[in-house]
């Protein structure tokens, strides 16, 4: 049985609108009826909140409660009125009605980050909530507590996170005094992750500053999986807020395979309840990737070509220019099957290729997700290849290869590449290859999606490419890091009395359209978590249908102990993956000439 409470009291912020293509979707609520919570019985009560489309109703935030009155005739309801309750508001009236928060002024939110004094939190999560602070969007109350188990006092935690704070590049006045202001919010908590007595210790504290205000928690579980139970157990025993929403994030790796997943969901689920536990993944987070959506399902341009009838093969790249570099013993232990493809790489894939939600209510978008990986076909070995970067000496440097690595075990088979071909068994892509690939110790950094369209039948302009067709397929480029992109490669005539053709770029790139810096992931997900908005965290039926594809190829590559094919640091990867490609009648595309 569940401990946390997961109630419906929910912060504002002004963070909170719905400009950002419906995914902050204002909701049309009225109190319908008070029920009894069933965690706390009679001593708690929460807002039952439905869908209306009734002109009388004030537009609110999630949260956000306020009822206009539909004028009334009855004499006997008047009098009542006029006795006490407010008068009656005329539809002209209610646009003049201000939105509010019931919970503004007695609730707050205390942010735990469990596992503060390790790279995580000092890189990524106290940035991304200095970030939040200073855009305005953490709500009016709110404290920042580190948990770790390393000695340490408040200042000596300020004096941490300072170094790691920045403002954006496009908003600079009064920096030093926001940061300042920020960091005296944020305090610290040393204790074991084990420990209740030391998890009851903390609940003291955050009660302290919660000033008797309702109390809603987010624990933010920056550690390693092994001790996530227990964190877990020791705070929804010790910690749990009694009168507000508690949340938890939990960092990827979810499990090793299908059971050690399903495991840990299990374990999870004896404190949590599913509503509770966002599952992070945080290139759900990028700009590009939520742009997906909007993309394909806002212009009408793209939703009809997005199926096998135009659509050749689509293609999701990951590449990073530097080796493990002192983590290879974390590395080791999951390779880049686990640490990207199964994760980040598989829920674009899902993203881009699910039906139309009902909505973009967060349950509708996840259901179509779900459906895509349960349509996929199981991954065979023969269609996976695996590498791993050796040493190599360019340019008078020498960079060492994953097995000189002193964190990494000798004679270690863990691929640090891997190249993949997946199907989707639906009508809309049957047969279209969806290929992955992802590596570490690449000759370049990027993230993109990359699709392909067919030929066009009986092109009139064939004989201007000469046999190879794929100089004139058109392509969808997304890039979603670094420098975000949008860009769609179309045939052109150049300039001139002959007729020579070209390939030309319909280029989006963000910086140059956008002055406004782009947020950090990270920001995006933790203000979603605040806000209980689920849309871009991982359901645990995603999660099970993911493992399902991956772990079977998994397990033939560690009993088979397949040694992976060695490619020089800073090299493309192996050949072994133009094979793969080749096989479908494919071309990686950040492979041409205009690379």
């Amino acid at each position: 049985m569940a401990t946390f409470s997961s109630s419906a009291h929910v912060s504002s912020s002004p963070c909170s609108n719905s400009s950002s293509v419906g995914f902050y979707q204002q909701k049309w609520m009225r109190v319908s009826s008070l029920h009894r919570s069933r965690r706390f019985g009679p001593k708690f009560f929460s807002l039952n909140s439905k869908s209306n489309t009734h002109s009388n109703v004030v537009c609110m935030q999630d949260g956000a409660v306020a009822a206009a009155v539909t004028p009334i005739a009855k004499e006997a309801t008047l009098k009542k009125l006029k006795d006490g309750l407010s008068p009656p508001i005329t539809p002209k009236e209610s646009n003049d009605v201000p939105i509010f928060d019931i919970n503004k002024e007695k609730s707050t939110v205390s942010i735990t980050v469990v596992g503060a004094s390790g790279d995580l939190a000092k890189k990524k999560i106290f940035p991304a909530l200095f970030a939040l602070y200073y855009e305005g969007c953490l709500p009016e109350h709110f404290t920042v507590f580190g948990y770790a188990r390393s000695k340490m006092t408040d200042e000596e935690l300020r004096n941490m996170v300072s170094k790691t704070l920045t403002c954006r590049i496009d908003k600079r006045e009064n920096c030093g005094e926001k940061m300042d202001q920020f960091l005296q919010r944020c305090f610290y908590h040393s204790g074991q992750y084990d420990s209740e007595e030391h998890f009851t210790e903390l609940d003291k504290k955050l009660k302290e500053h919660e000033a008797g205000r309702v109390s809603n928690r987010l624990f933010y579980l920056s550690i390693p999986p092994n001790i996530f139970i227990d964190a877990v157990r020791c705070a929804s025993l010790s910690a749990s807020s009694v009168n507000g929403w508690t949340r938890v994030i939990v960092e990827k790796p979810f499990g090793r395979d299908s059971d050690s997943s399903a495991a840990l969901t299990s374990a999870l689920k004896q404190y949590l309840e599913e509503d509770q536990i966002f599952r992070i993944d945080h290139y759900l987070g990028k700009e590009l990737v939520e742009n997906l959506s909007v993309l394909r399902f806002s212009n009408l341009i793209f939703e009809p070509l997005w199926s096998r009838q135009y659509i050749r093969n689509v293609q999701l790249i990951f590449s990073e220019d530097f080796g493990t570099e002192g983590r290879g013993g974390y590395f080791d232990n999951y390779g880049i099957i686990r640490d990207i493809m199964q994760n980040h790489l598989l829920q674009i894939l899902a993203l881009f290729a699910m039906e139309t939600p009902v909505s973009l209510d967060a349950e509708d978008i996840r259901n179509e997700k779900v459906k895509v990986l349960r349509s996929m076909r199981t991954l065979k070995l023969d269609d996976v290849v695996v590498g791993q970067y050796k040493s190599h000496t360019r340019g008078g440097v020498t960079y060492p290869g994953y097995i000189d690595d002193k964190t990494v075990p000798k004679g270690s088979l863990t691929p640090t590449f891997a190249a993949a071909a997946l199907f989707i068994d639906n009508s809309r892509w049957d047969g279209v290859p969806f290929l992955m690939k992802a590596g570490k110790a690449l000759h370049n950094r990027r993230a993109e999606i990359r699709v392909q369209f067919r030929h066009v039948p009986g092109n009139l302009y064939n004989r201007n490419f000469g046999t190879d067709l794929d100089q004139a397929t058109n392509e969808l480029v997304i890039r979603v890091q670094p420098d975000e992109a949008i860009y769609l490669k179309i045939n052109n005539k150049v300039p001139g009395l002959g007729m020579r053709l070209d390939r030309s770029n319909l280029n989006l790139l963000y910086a140059a359209r956008y002055s406004k810096e782009i947020p950090d992931a990270y920001e995006r997900l933790l203000l979603d978590a605040i806000e209980g908005e689920r849309r871009l965290f991982i359901r645990s039926d995603e999660l099970d249908a993911a493992w399902s594809l991956f772990t079977p190829v998994l397990k033939e590559l560690e009993e088979k102990r397949i040694i992976p094919e060695y490619y020089p640091y800073g090299s493309r990867g192996p050949v072994g993956a133009h094979y793969l490609a080749a096989r479908y009648n494919v071309r990686w595309g950040d492979v041409g000439a205009e690379q």
